[in-house]
């Protein structure tokens, strides 16, 4: 027994040295001494629990030279856990992964050599491997996308699902091609931990290894299906602890909140009344009943896994919570997007890790909730006591109203709150926005009445993309911005044109601009999917129509769209569609921007405002260039230079941004503010080259930057200003109280984006007889 208990203490003793030799040297903060220190300890205790249920007597050479590939594992989880917080010394941790991983090699040919392989020491090399692979897949994730967790998570995952399918921890032979598949994830990802290798070439190479290590697990899997028999291999973690950790997970799914701002240590004290009825289910019904409910319970647990990270991204970026119905929209555009800040082949992967994810846990949910009930019946007078004992506790805390803050009661329904809540409320919505769609207090307007008072004038309606109230106040970034609209408002002064200015609380935030566009047009607070879907396939008049059927010729330039968009004419009322395709563009592309924004006015001024003999226009203008990822941003050239925009060719390559300014917060703010100071100057430019004293232009936010940029709450609001040459223009909403100038100051008006229509509208349309309301009306959440 000497062995058993000093040969794990030996390699504790050993890792605490690496580590404080690590300290000495290059420094070792308070994540890199947890995050050891947990790895050290864990696995400590596993190997003396190993061994003594093994009967071995102690190490052998092999396992000596795993227990000092181990330690220097540990040491590498520790710089990993320092990144996040601190730059640490990349070449050390290359280094250590690099003798880590040849001393993989090593300790198989000691073992071969001394005649000392054993299951146990088989074990032991494995899963020191697998933590070498997850923990530099962690630190290669910031630097080639998430998807490469997934390499990391191979391992586990596998484990796992033995939990619930013995058959997988059967013995299998050891193959060649296994061990090649192994050192190639170890190989790759000490390259990408180099930045050696081109972004591009790097997500290449992850997403190889990445279906290399798929196609191993797959044939491992397939040889143990075929050879699976009755026999229980030996396992480190015994059933009652198997059902305490399904107990544990099942817990957990059920009470943690799908709301980062509610992920608090009270949000977890709470009793999730869904686990007791499941319990007390399994404890009365008969085991084929019983079976069925818990996977079908599975089932559940594993679809509300995948709504609740969802959830956590959408409130991240949009500041609400994911629409059950309408917002699976949102994956499709958003893989796009994604693919133009990390490229399209790591938006791919990562789109493919995230699939696979969600597959992977609706398989396996259901056998955590068959081992749990299987479990708890097992031990049915005790389940039973507990049970009561839970349930009353949960009684009483209902009956007295306990709340544990903002995480809500005690006794907790979250689970089934959030997918029978948000459904009837989803439902109940769609009746509520039929009838505010066909309160059109417009609908029997006639054409001669509508905007008399705007004959004859191109008025322009431009969205700027993620400017909003953030942009212009209370951020790092504010101050240039404001430089360049109280720039833009002396020199427009010059040029003969004066503004107004305010705020519009848009429906949307972070993205979802479409949800912006059809508030504004339609005058209903379109602030989701659902409501976008059914607002198009109705009747209603928007200011695009409206204006059309007032004579004015109607047009959309919306760059971003590379397909069709019928809905432009069936529903909105444009008489032509501009978007990528069709504007004559030669240059590159800029991110997510197909051209930048001074081509996009360029093309305008040439199709439409140019023309001979025309009617007045009226056009949506969706600017796009201040929209994520922000870079690379296009520099401005002399109007008559634009072009084609080929003379843009050179500018993407010249504005690359590394990969570790992207990653740093406050770079990623000042590139945003960057963008907007861009779209914003080409704008005034636009007009000041163009001064057209017939020209009106309606310059309004989308909604407000990503969370990232905007902070914690900072509110829906967007900076709108009407820019005319004629005083009468500006002298018909004076009523409004807007400010002079492009810069609205904190105590300018705030109104709700679905007013503008129907104000806008009666301000230049004095023969209408509507009447609107004095106060602002109660908007629905966002």
């Amino acid at each position: 027994m000497r062995s058993v208990r000093s040969d794990p203490l030996v390699g504790l003793a050993a890792q605490l040295a690496v580590l404080v030799a690590l300290a000495a040297t290059v420094g070792l903060g308070v994540a890199g001494w947890t995050a050891a220190g947990g790895y050290a300890v864990v696995g400590t205790g596993l190997l003396a629990r190993g061994l003594e249920r093994r009967g071995r007597d102690g190490f052998g050479p092999a396992d000596w030279v795993t227990l000092a590939r181990a330690s220097l594992v540990g040491a590498i989880a520790a710089l990993v856990a320092d990144s996040f917080d601190r730059a640490i010394p990349v070449p050390l941790l290359v280094v250590l992964a690099v003798i880590a991983l040849t001393l993989d090699a090593v300790d198989g040919r000691v073992a071969r050599a001394t005649g000392t392989s054993s299951d146990l020491g088989a074990r032991f090399d494995m899963e020191v491997d697998a933590f070498l692979i997850l923990v530099l897949s962690v630190y290669a994730a910031p630097l080639v996308g998430g998807g490469v967790l997934a390499i990391g998570l191979a391992r586990y995952a596998f484990a796992v699902a033995g939990w619930m399918l013995p058959w997988l921890h059967a013995w299998s032979p050891p193959r060649f091609g296994a061990k090649v598949v192994a050192a190639i994830q170890g190989i790759v990802l000490a390259a990408v931990a180099a930045d050696v290798l081109p972004r591009e070439a790097a997500q290449i190479a992850v997403g190889v290894a990445g279906i290399l290590l798929a196609g191993s697990f797959a044939r491992q899997t397939w040889w143990l299906w075929r050879h699976r028999g009755p026999t229980v291999p030996f396992s480190l973690v015994p059933s009652p602890a198997r059902t305490v950790g399904a107990g544990l997970l099942v817990w957990f799914v059920l009470i943690v909140p799908s709301k980062p701002s509610l992920l608090a240590p009270d949000a977890f004290a709470r009793i999730p009344l869904e686990a007791l009825v499941l319990v007390a289910l399994a404890l009365v019904l008969p085991p084929v009943a019983r079976r069925v409910t818990a996977r079908v319970f599975g089932v559940l647990l594993g679809l509300l896994v995948i709504v609740k990270a969802i959830d956590v991204g959408f409130y991240t970026l949009f500041d609400r919570s994911f629409d059950l119905i309408s917002d699976w929209y949102y994956l499709g555009p958003g893989v796009g997007v994604l693919g133009d800040s990390i490229g399209r082949f790591g938006a791919l992967v990562v789109a493919a890790a995230a699939v696979t994810a969600a597959v992977a846990v609706v398989v396996v949910m259901p056998f955590v909730v068959v081992r749990l009930v299987e479990g708890v019946t097992g031990v049915r007078h005790v389940s039973i006591h507990v049970v009561v004992a839970v349930g009353l506790v949960a009684a009483l805390c209902v009956a007295a109203g306990v709340r544990l803050g903002p995480a809500g009661p005690v006794a907790s329904m979250s689970a089934a709150n959030l997918a029978i809540g948000r459904l009837h409320a989803d439902i109940r919505d769609h009746n509520v926005f039929a009838a505010e769609i066909a309160a059109d207090p417009l609908r029997q307007a006639r054409s001669d009445q509508l905007f008399t008072t705007l004959r004859g004038k191109d008025v322009l309606v431009v969205f700027v993309e993620s400017y909003g109230r953030i942009a212009v106040q209370d951020s790092s970034f504010a101050p240039g911005i404001d430089a360049v609209l109280t720039s833009g408002t002396r020199s427009l002064a010059a040029a003969g044109f004066t503004a107004r200015s305010a705020f519009l609380t848009s429906p949307t935030f972070g993205a979802g601009s479409w949800l912006a566009h059809a508030t504004l047009q339609s005058g209903l607070w379109v602030n989701s999917q659902q409501r976008y879907n059914q607002l198009l396939t109705q009747q209603r008049l928007t200011l695009s129509r409206a204006f059309g059927d007032a004579g004015w010729r109607t047009v959309s330039v919306v760059p971003a769209d590379t397909i069709d968009w019928p809905q432009g004419k069936r529903f909105y009322g444009f008489d032509a569609l501009y978007d990528s395709r069709n504007v004559g563009y030669r240059g590159p592309g800029f991110g997510y921007a197909p051209m930048p924004d001074q081509f996009v006015w360029s093309a305008f001024q040439r199709l439409e405002l140019a023309r001979p003999h025309r009617a007045p226009v009226m056009a949506e203008i969706d600017l796009v260039s201040s929209h994520h990822p922000w870079t690379p941003l296009p520099r401005p050239v002399p109007w008559n230079a634009v072009g084609d925009g080929s003379v843009f060719d050179a500018m993407p390559e010249e504005d690359q941004v590394s990969e570790a300014a992207l990653a740093d917060p406050a770079q990623v703010r000042a590139l945003y503010g960057r963008s907007v100071e861009y779209t914003l100057g080409t704008l005034f430019s636009f007009v000041q080259t163009y001064p057209d004293p017939n020209l009106v232009v309606v310059m309004v936010g989308d909604h407000q930057p990503h969370a990232y940029v905007a902070g914690d709450h900072p509110g829906h609001d967007v900076p709108i200003s009407i820019i005319a040459h004629d005083p009468a223009v500006l002298r018909a909403i004076g009523s409004w109280g807007w400010q002079a100038g492009l810069l609205p100051d904190p105590t300018a008006p705030v109104w709700p984006m679905s007013t503008f229509r129907d104000r806008f509208a009666t301000a230049y349309s004095p023969q209408l007889s509507v009447v609107l309301p004095d106060v602002t009306p109660a908007l629905p959440g966002p």
